[in-house]
């Protein structure tokens, strides 16, 4: 089978080696246990230098899409048993931000998972500079131009993950960052799906009042309100 390696021409090589070597991977026209071509003769076909390549390679290898077997070559994964948070990405990529509805139904059910825990944690732990902080995003968040999207997803995406620092578990935090960009491309759809309507400013009371439980320590209210706040807005999203 003739797979399209042509060359690439654009201005970041590794980027676009990775981008078209997903595509052949998530499409399945690359198959699960496929070896690809030696690095040679992939790099030439590609267009790059097989540094290049090489780097794109172990950018595919640390998100499960590949192993690199240093004398059998480059091995194509199954990503469902071996991929990482880092291909949620790559799979938005690929279907141009329509996720399979059973992928966006698992994230939102992991979302909610992990953020009540942050913030019953949060409730017990957060130091008084941590909620100082919560409290400055609040405000700009009230002060923040409701026509301006990416102001909004960024300052919504700071405090949750504020929130996230706030419970002391290291790992809560990383969580979200390795899937910023998916968090980030649903806040987006949210808040354009939303715009103008009397819903952003919800959001922004619901995070008022999560700041206020988490000031006074109360526990069961911190979790309850991160609850309604997160099942708003996959209600909004999926609606």
């Amino acid at each position: 089978m003739t797979l399209p390696f042509e060359p690439l021409l654009v201005n970041s090589l590794k980027s676009a080696c990775v981008a078209r070597l997903e595509e052949l991977i998530l499409s399945g026209e690359l198959k699960v246990g496929e070896r690809l071509p030696a690095e040679r003769d992939l790099a030439l076909r590609l267009g790059v230098s097989r540094p290049v390549l090489h780097e794109a390679l172990v950018d595919l290898a640390v998100k499960g899409l590949v192993t690199i077997n240093p004398r059998r070559g480059v091995v194509i994964n199954d990503f469902r048993k071996s991929g990482s948070m880092a291909i949620l990405s790559s799979l938005l990529s690929y279907h141009n931000g329509d996720l399979d509805p059973g992928i966006v139904s698992s994230l939102f059910s992991m979302r909610l998972l992990v953020e009540t825990e942050t913030a019953r944690l949060a409730a017990k732990k957060a130091s008084t500079d941590q909620l100082e902080e919560l409290r400055q995003i609040v405000e700009k968040e009230l002060a923040a131009d409701r026509s301006s999207i990416s102001t909004l997803v960024e300052l919504d995406f700071d405090f949750h993950l504020l929130v996230s620092i706030a419970s002391e578990n290291l790992a809560y935090p990383l969580i979200l960052n390795s899937f910023k960009t998916v968090y980030t491309h649903f806040t987006s759809a949210f808040y354009q799906k939303t715009a103008g309507s009397s819903v952003v400013n919800e959001v922004h009371t619901y995070h008022q009042n999560l700041l206020a439980a988490l000031e006074s320590r109360d526990v069961q209210k911190s979790v309850e309100i991160m609850r309604i706040l997160l099942e708003h807005g996959e209600k909004l999203l999926q609606g």
